[in-house]
């Protein structure tokens, strides 16, 4: 396409920004418009990509990460012939796979979920370390940004973390229109403001006014050029160009416009132009998952004493060694979290991130979009930080294995800042996610290797001390079970734990049988789904259930066992042991106590519940 051509594109664009958005009485038209020049010329000059084949390893790689902009992404979708005017015009109504914001489970062009800001270009960037590290392939990353996100701490992680493994297939282009949802962002139309943070981190910067189509081109060429470091194109626009009425003007952000013929009249009317984008170079898939056995590694059942966390480390190099689209990243913790035995085997799939959680985990997401199944590893607690990727990860409806250390207060000394005390809740809450709590080396071996051929979001919480072995090495453990450890007909009473407190439960179970009260114990290693036969069963057969774990009450097991009971039938009699308390600095054996989540606590509270229930 020539000047004219490439600029009559772009009006097309805004124009089914437009009509698209008034069609569904909602949208951001305005913010679509801004970007139509850049969305043009990349269509018709610089990308390359076969629509009819998503799936190409050879394909660049789009990332809408302003997701609000949907109105302009799918007006590209009709211009490529991807899409009809027809499907176009039923953009956000029922039924319609053009959604609000994109989300790659209705639509096969778009890599990720995106709308939530400044997650786009941190997971472009797990795209870029999947070409170029894993796949050396010659594929190139698009992120198209706003400048309102460029306020979001996780788009300068991601820009560090770019730049330090020289990610030159990834280009940033920063639509910079001024204006947020509210007024004016934080620079304006400062793109040099922007261009030395950028600088500052070690990306090749160009600095271009977004509505000429020929600048934009040169950037382009610019980016595509340059080696050794990311390029960002900072782009001079204006909210809403082409309409007077709304240009460059405050109060119109996620709005259709006041007269939306009017409008489409002054940019010139509907075109119906058909775009061939470039054909992506003839490519194969470097990796594919090998069906070769797995040698887990095993532990004597009674035999020493082993952390989980020790044991996920040992069992995630064992499933690396089996599996090639095994990959692992890690928070720069590795040698707490154990993935450092991973690193040490298979250096070239290992990703070290740094203390950036979410770029981390965005990262993990990234190289999920690709085929590869990621492990992603740091303290419990630190998971928190990344929750918005891990919510966004499920609504693309990725696969990512996120592991957390240090669980619970049985870590001891290094006191609250560093315990995962609300990981089971938050990990719980995600649509669709598995969360699995180990409490000795063979079962976390065998659910590591589990989680990888899971769908969407899995967690495995490990523990930072050594716990005794007391499952076989070829015991089996699927998701949605438990295991109960001791049962009789005399039972009168059901603990149920997981992790560290299924120790506990046990030695409890012991202290109560010498003094006539019949435990039955169950290890709930599997908190969600949850094994609600086991949990009924136990409920009929001994009339009380206490609940007791290394978290705070509110979302982690105890909620999850009551979830069994909601469907109409009667509730047990329920107690919970939990974290009810702010912990200090102190022994593992001396939190437990504190938090009366240990043997003694949980006996005591079982005479208690035993003795009440035999009242009533």
């Amino acid at each position: 396409m020539n000047t004219a051509e490439l600029t009559e594109l772009a009006q097309q664009l805004r124009v089914d920004s437009v009509r698209a958005s008034a069609a569904a009485g909602s949208g951001h038209p305005t913010s679509s418009m801004s970007a139509a020049e850049l969305m043009a010329v990349l269509l018709a000059r610089h990308l390359r990509y076969d629509f009819e084949r998503p799936e190409h390893p050879g394909n660049d790689r789009f990332v809408l990460s302003k997701g609000h902009a949907t109105p302009l992404l799918y007006s590209a979708f009709k211009a490529v012939g991807a899409i009809d005017d027809g499907e176009l015009l039923t953009f956000r109504s029922v039924g319609s796979r053009l959604e609000g914001h994109p989300t790659p489970r209705r639509v096969p062009w778009v890599e990720t979920a995106s709308g939530s800001l400044g997650q786009g270009l941190p997971i472009g960037v797990g795209i870029a370390l999947a070409g170029k590290r894993l796949e050396r392939t010659r594929y190139r990353v698009w992120v198209l940004c706003g400048d309102s996100e460029l306020a979001e701490g996780s788009m300068w992680e991601a820009a560090e973390h770019a730049a330090y493994e020289h990610l030159d297939n990834l280009t940033a282009v920063v639509d910079v229109n001024r204006l947020g949802q509210r007024g004016p962002t934080r620079h304006g139309h400062d793109l040099d403001a922007y261009a030395r943070r950028f600088q500052a981190f070690g990306w090749h910067t160009a600095e271009v006014d977004g509505h000429d189509v020929d600048a934009v081109d040169r950037a382009y060429g610019e980016a595509e050029s340059t080696t050794g470091q990311p390029t960002v194109i900072l782009a001079r626009t204006l909210k809403g160009k082409g309409v007077e009425g709304v240009q460059d003007r405050e109060g119109l952000h996620g709005k259709p416009l006041p007269d939306a013929d009017e409008a489409i009249a002054e940019l010139g009317g509907p075109r119906d132009a058909r775009v061939r984008v470039h054909e992506p170079p003839a490519t194969r898939m470097l990796h594919a998952v090998r069906a070769g056995h797995i040698e887990l590694p095993r532990w004597e059942k009674g035999g020493d004493d082993v952390a989980t966390r020790d044991a996920y480390g040992k069992a995630l190099t064992a499933v690396g060694t089996g599996r090639g689209d095994v990959v692992a990243l890690d928070g720069e913790v590795s040698d707490s979290t154990r993935a450092e035995f991973f690193a040490k085997e298979h250096p070239e799939r290992f990703f070290e991130c740094y203390i950036a959680e979410q770029q981390m985990v965005a990262a993990a997401v990234g190289l999920a979009t690709r085929g590869w199944v990621p492990y992603a590893s740091t303290f419990a607690a630190f998971l928190t930080r990344a929750h918005d990727f891990v919510r966004m990860a499920s609504v693309s409806g990725v696969g990512v294995n996120l592991v957390g250390s240090h669980a619970g207060v049985a870590i001891g000394q290094d006191g609250p800042s560093q315990m995962g005390l609300e990981d089971l809740a938050m990990m719980r809450a995600v649509h669709g996610s598995t969360v699995l709590y180990p409490c000795d080396a063979n079962q976390t071996a065998r659910l590591v290797a589990t989680m990888a051929g899971l769908d969407g979001i899995r967690y495995l919480r490990t523990s930072r001390g050594a716990g005794p072995v007391i499952y076989g090495p070829d015991e089996e453990f699927p998701v949605g079970g438990s295991k109960v450890l001791r049962a009789s007909e005399y039972d009168r009473l059901t603990v149920v734990a997981a992790g560290v407190t299924v120790h506990e439960a046990l030695a409890a179970a012991d202290a109560l049988d010498g003094e006539g009260i019949q435990v039955r114990v169950i290890d709930l290693y599997s908190v969600k789904p949850v094994d609600r036969e086991t949990l009924r069963r136990a409920a009929e057969d001994t009339g009380c259930l206490l609940t007791v774990e290394d978290h705070h009450e509110e979302g982690g097991i105890g909620d999850a066992v009551i979830d069994a009971f909601l469907d109409g039938r009667p509730t047990p009699r329920l107690v919970r042991l939990a974290v009810r308390m702010m912990p200090g600095s102190a022994s593992p054996d001396e939190q437990l106590h504190a938090a009366g989540i240990d043997a003694m606590s949980i006996a005591a509270a079982g005479r208690l519940l035993v003795e009440e229930a035999v009242v009533r």
